[in-house]
């Protein structure tokens, strides 16, 4: 192009490349190339308002522009799906995201989910002033002409390479808000050439891009006509894309999305009839220098949009924050709020009156200053914009200007940061404002500043407050950030929530709690006297399943299968996880619902567990109730549980089925059909897995010990529904293990069938500690016997047992290398059965110390001979019967028996009625030595 307003510019940089580099070179053909962009973004009949992301300075130019021109449309760089929200910004507190969520996806691989697309919006910013005034102005067209947010993924290429560090560049690190979610860069303006962008802060003499912009482009653009805006936002912009490293996947995307909203555009321009003349394209100044075919409202018509995928796309507004902005998109700790400080004085300087939507909260302009006023239909031919002047040329010549120093500015902040550091803790004085207020002049100087930045006075604030240790929270960096304007923290206002986060709040309502704002709130519920917040609970319990884990945390009150508390104390801030509550909307229009569904999610994943399931089913027993979900799930777990090959779930499976069989036989009249068939087919499964998972390496005592403890818990209820014992006899004959705890355990398990007796048992056990060789792994012995305290819980003695045989044989020198071996084993392995084992020790062993000399281990004791029966003739212990006969009489009767009672005499001679005691005296010694034996 060889437009003639830039003509003498032209020449001016030939003469500038031929000085410098010798001749016609590259550094020519960029410099002259720079030119064109700009001769052809302003000679555009669409007008390009070339922006930066959250700029005050292009805020402020919009507000004027747009006060100018008052456009009937104005076309605004983003996700074109994400109309229908930007109406709801005047229910929502600044700043805030408009964010695209999906869950299930469709076209896209599976571990990409979730999809999040926010683009958020500030006060200072262009694109709010657009948006405001499109929509609070009759007869002005908004419309979005960016690539959707399906797009957005179709036409990334980050997750190829995912695993690299710098893969999801614009994806942020903040987990608080806006998450992993993808930010669409709206305006984003800043050098992709490493080495330009190190030559511009070195010689800035500043530490951050943004620390730059604000010095050498916010600053002098802050009180510029339109015409040198556009000029010198073009210049840029064409400056940073024709320095962009050959980033072949990064370029293709910027060029896609320049054809994308052309296309749109033109489109929009063709279906309506619009005159490009009475049209405003706003978009990011790197965007506006395009050089594509399609550039303009008479570019080629070659691009073809693709079709969006299946996936389901949810909308919705979340909260974000100035630490949120500046994490996402790579900007200097505190710049948004220096950008809003910025943005308020400029406001104040120029008396621009900036666009706010009518009943926005949380500024000034929150009610209707008069009758709106539709756009004019079009401006006269007389008063039509005359032909761009060369303004280029004389911003570039122009010397800087030179601000002069705010004292009064400057010793304000000085004040106010010693102030807000003697709140947290540091001891700070007046002669720290003062030495404050010096250093913030002494900086500025060295860095060839007349005026000290923010960033200057930060600076200085640090060097002359900051000591060795930051006493509170917060350090002084972060305090001047605050005192800028602070972590703003934007809030999305009730009308504008999803319908679910909505019936949040109306259950809630009896709490008499202003759950919307931020920080926590103490929920106190009496069930008993306000019968009405049972309700509340329920939905407080389901939060907490659902939501972050400070969402709602109870104080007070506990939730289990068969309990409910009469009494809760609950923490709430659902102000502070709005964003957590927001997108559980986007998966239903209930807390019922969409617990449901990550119910069965859960069940009938690809990696279910049995363990997961028969979570699932206690989740959905406690939270929804009734038994159909619940029987759905547990039918899920028989089938998970038949495919299952290995027994790592195993003890989560045992704990879990042992709570819902207590649940359903205490609140239940039957058990359910599918619990019956769940404790039948895991009869059989861990019957089968058995010898098997005795061998295994893998298989933990811990694992083997819960198989058993199901065998054996389960075993009347199992042979009840028709199980056979002699499976599980066979199972326990075929296993032979190596590992000493299992071998334990394969004894412990013998003797709970009968195989083993528990003398023999003991018996291994003396011969385990008399063998020099084994005694090293009796630690490992006895963590399999406390292992098998979980199927057998009667061998508590025998583990007692061992264990003191082995302190009372083993000499020192063996002992004490050995017993922390046994602590750690026991420890780790063990933790939950040693209160158990405890408790034992504690029945046997004496409760004071003066018995322990002459105590003698039960184990120990010879057992008391039975005492002889003595013979006699003489009747005994048959008095009471002859006394009261009638008792006998009527059992008489019962059997059948008349024959009638024995006279005196033949009792006597018969011997009393006892012969039967005196002549067969075996059976009677034999029940003795039973009562009496241990």
């Amino acid at each position: 192009m060889t437009g003639a307003p830039f003509t003498a510019l032209r020449g001016q940089l030939h003469e500038a490349a031929a000085e410098f580099a010798g001749g016609a070179d590259a550094l020519e053909e960029i410099l002259l190339g720079l030119v064109d962009d700009v001769d052809r973004a302003v000679a555009e009949p669409l007008e390009i308002f070339p922006v930066c992301h959250h700029s005050p300075a292009s805020a402020l130019a919009m507000a004027r522009r747009l006060r100018e021109k008052q456009p009937k449309v104005v076309y605004l760089e983003l996700c074109e799906d994400m109309t229908p929200l930007l109406t709801e910004l005047r229910n929502c507190r600044l700043p805030v995201a408009v964010q695209a969520f999906a869950s299930d996806i469709d076209g896209f691989p599976p571990d990409w989910a979730p999809l999040s697309v926010v683009a958020p919006i500030t006060e200072a910013s262009a694109e709010y002033q657009a948006i405001a005034y499109a929509l609070d102005t009759p007869g002005v067209e908004l419309v979005l002409v960016d690539r959707s947010s399906d797009h957005v993924f179709q036409w990334d290429r980050r997750h190829d390479h995912a695993d690299e560090p710098d893969a999801r560049e614009a994806g942020g690190t903040e987990p608080a808000l806006h998450g992993e979610a993808v930010g669409v860069e709206i305006g984003d303006l800043r050098p992709r050439f490493t080495e330009l962008e190190e030559h511009l802060l070195r010689h800035g003499k500043v530490r951050h891009w943004s620390e730059w912009w604000h010095q050498y482009v916010e600053v002098p653009l802050g009180d510029s006509d339109h015409d040198t805006y556009r000029q010198v936002m073009f210049l840029i912009g064409s400056l940073f894309r024709r320095l962009a490293p050959g980033d072949g996947d990064r370029v293709r995307v910027d060029e896609d999305r320049e054809r994308y909203m052309w296309t749109r555009m033109r489109e929009h321009l063709a279906a309506t009839g619009t005159d490009p003349a009475d049209c405003l394209y706003v978009c990011g100044a790197f965007h506006a220098a395009s050089r594509v075919d399609e550039f303009g409202v008479h570019g080629s018509d070659g691009f073809e949009i693709s079709p969006r995928t299946a996936t389901t796309w949810q909308y919705g507004l979340i909260p974000s924050s100035n630490a949120a902005i500046e994490a996402q998109f790579g900007l200097a700790s505190g710049s948004v709020s220096i950008a809003a400080a910025q943005w308020t004085k400029n406001l104040k300087r120029t008396r621009v009156k900036p666009y706010r939507l009518d009943g926005q909260a949380g500024t000034k302009n929150t009610k209707k200053t008069g009758p709106k006023t539709a756009a004019p239909t079009a401006l006269p031919e007389a008063e039509a914009a005359p032909p761009a002047e060369d303004r280029l040329s004389g911003f570039l010549r122009r010397p800087p200007v030179l601000d002069t120093l705010d004292e009064t500015e400057l010793l304000g902040w000085s004040v106010d940061i010693v102030r807000a550091a003697r709140r947290n803790g540091y001891l700070a004085s007046t002669a720290d404002a003062i030495a404050v207020f010096e250093t913030s002049i002494l900086l500025a100087g060295m860095r060839d500043r007349a005026k000290p930045t923010p960033y200057d006075f930060q600076d200085a604030a640090v060097t002359c407050i900051e000591k060795d240790s930051v006493p509170g929270r917060r350090d002084v960096r972060r305090l001047v950030d605050i005192m800028m304007g602070g972590d703003r923290i934007g809030q999305v206002g009730y009308e504008a929530l999803p319908p679910l986060a909505r019936d949040v709040h109306d259950r809630l309502a009896p709490l008499e709690l202003n759950l919307q704002q931020r920080g926590v709130r103490r929920a106190l519920l009496d069930m008993t006297s306000r019968p009405e917040l049972r309700a509340c609970s329920d939905v407080l319990w389901m939060l907490r399943r659902l939501l972050p884990g400070g969402a709602a945390r109870p104080v007070m009150g506990e939730r289990r299968l068969g309990e409910r508390s009469i009494q809760e104390s609950w923490d709430l801030a659902l102000g502070t996880h709005q964003r957590a509550l927001i997108e559980l909307g986007y998966e239903g229009v209930s807390l019922e619902q969409v617990l449901e569904q990550r119910l069965r999610r859960t069940a009938y994943g690809p990696r279910a567990t049995t363990a997961e399931v028969l979570a699932a089913v206690e989740d959905a027993t406690l939270y929804l109730g009734g038994r159909r979900l619940a029987e759905e799930l547990g039918h899920r777990a028989l089938d998970v549980l038949a495919g299952e090959r290995t027994v790592d779930g195993a003890p989560e499976v045992l704990r879990r089925v042992r709570g819902l069989l207590a649940y359903y036989r205490t609140s239940e009249p039957v058990l359910p059909p599918w619990i019956e068939s769940f404790v039948r087919t895991g009869y059989a499964h861990y019957c089968t897995l058995l010898p098997t998972a005795f061998r295994d390496e893998d298989a933990t005592v811990g694992q083997v010990a819960a198989m058993l403890g199901f065998l054996f818990s389960m075993e009347g209820l199992a042979l009840s529904l028709g199980c056979d014992r002699t499976q599980l006899e066979l199972a326990v004959g075929q296993a032979h293990p190596d590992d000493p705890a299992k071998t334990a355990l394969l004894w412990a398990a013998q003797v709970q069938l009968g195989t083993l007796s528990r003398a023999e048992l003991r018996a291994r056990c003396d011969e385990l500690l008399a063998n020099p060789l084994v005694v090293p792994s009796y630690p490992r012995y006895l963590s399999g016997f406390v292992h098998a305290l979980e199927p057998v819980p009667g061998l508590a003695d025998v583990v007692v047992e061992a264990v003191s045989n082995a302190f009372g044989r083993l000499p020192d020198a063996v002992l004490l290398p050995w017993l922390p071996v046994l602590i750690t084993t026991l420890r780790s392995s063990a933790a939950e059965l040693a209160p158990l084992l405890i408790r034992e020790a504690g029945r046997i062993f004496p409760a004071r110390l003066a018995a322990l000399d002459s105590w003698v281990p039960p184990w120990h004791a010879r057992p008391a001979a039975p005492p002889a029966l003595v013979t006699s003739t003489a009747p005994r212990g048959a008095a009471l019967l002859p006394a009261h006969p009638a008792t006998c009489d009527a059992l008489a009767e019962l059997l059948g028996c008349t024959e009638g009672w024995t006279t005196t005499g033949t009792s006597s001679a018969a011997g009393g009625g006892v012969s039967l005691l005196a002549t067969h005296p075996a059976t009677s010694e034999a029940l003795a030595e039973l009562l009496t034996a241990r």
